[in-house]
């Protein structure tokens, strides 16, 4: 589990993330910004995390299936994270670099959420609707243009254990 938070945060993380790596101290204190973990609740993890000295919270889930197969594609990862400054964030680790201006949509029951995309990630236009439609569904289906734009690319999540992961980070990181 904790492989999976660092490779989370490896792909959420902040450009201060790597100043910060490049002068170590000779004797390292213990370090305050390493994931913890809140629980895994089945197919979903929860975690809290320092970045910026503030406490963001993060449930996520790897892709049960993708298709096609990619050779050399990385994680695919579908995160929610509550931060100070916003909630509901919705995103997804596709594991490729997106072409420029890509169309992604998931399919979550009947829903449609369309989401928006930069680089090797893709964001929900509207979390708090995403989130809604998550907490009553079984699974989402992620659907967008593969690498380069050739092909379509489908991943499915379950999202068994959300609404279990989604309340602990809702109470580790409450609404102000």
């Amino acid at each position: 589990m904790r492989l999976a938070l660092a490779i989370l945060l490896a792909a959420l993380a902040t450009p201060t993330l790597a100043a910060r790596h490049n002068k170590r101290p000779e004797h390292p204190s213990p370090r305050t910004d390493e994931p913890k973990p809140l629980g895994t609740f089945d197919d979903w993890t929860a975690a809290t995390h320092l970045e910026g000295g503030q406490t963001v919270c993060y449930a996520f889930t790897r892709a049960k299936n993708s298709a096609p197969k990619l050779p050399g594609r990385g994680d695919v990862v579908l995160t929610v994270a509550e931060r100070p400054g916003g909630r509901d964030a919705v995103a997804v680790s596709a594991g490729y670099a997106y072409p420029p201006n890509a169309q992604v949509t998931m399919s979550v029951e009947r829903h449609e959420v369309p989401f928006y995309t930069s680089q090797r990630s893709a964001f929900a236009r509207n979390g708090r609707a995403a989130v809604a439609d998550f907490r009553k569904a079984n699974e989402a289906v992620l659907r967008g243009p593969g690498p380069h734009g050739k092909g379509n690319v489908t991943d499915s999540f379950s999202l068994r254990g959300f609404n279990a992961a989604y309340a602990e980070i809702s109470k580790a990181c409450p609404a102000k």
